[in-house]
């Protein structure tokens, strides 16, 4: 199944982190994002011809969140919005935070 058709689970810490081989290796069907923080994060820069094009993705993007109990970090402004995702509990990357990247890249539309 696709990443962007499965659905974040709860995790409340206890679990080991992706190994950089296996975020690696899921890094291919989320396109445009990359690796960050010695592989325990992954961020994508998203640009938008103005600054209400910015808010509206980010309002979507929140109601995903909200949805999937899966929240990223955010920083926007005219233009662009810059999201990273890792899981806190478990202090790295889990196969939700590639989950919520997918359907990221859905909302945001093609380019």
């Amino acid at each position: 199944m696709d990443l962007e058709q499965q659905k974040c689970v709860p995790c409340e810490g206890g679990l080991a982190p992706l190994s950089q081989s296996e975020a690696e290796g899921l890094m291919e069907k989320v396109p445009g994002w990359i690796l960050v923080d010695g592989g325990i994060k992954i961020q994508r820069k998203f640009a938008f011809n103005d600054f209400v094009s910015s808010l509206e993705f980010i309002n979507k993007l929140g109601t995903l969140a909200e949805t999937e109990g899966h929240h990223p970090d955010i920083s926007f402004g005219w233009g662009y919005a810059d999201v990273v995702f890792f899981t806190h509990a478990i202090g790295g990357l889990h196969e939700n935070d590639f989950i919520m990247a997918a359907k990221t890249n859905e909302l945001a539309g093609p380019g």
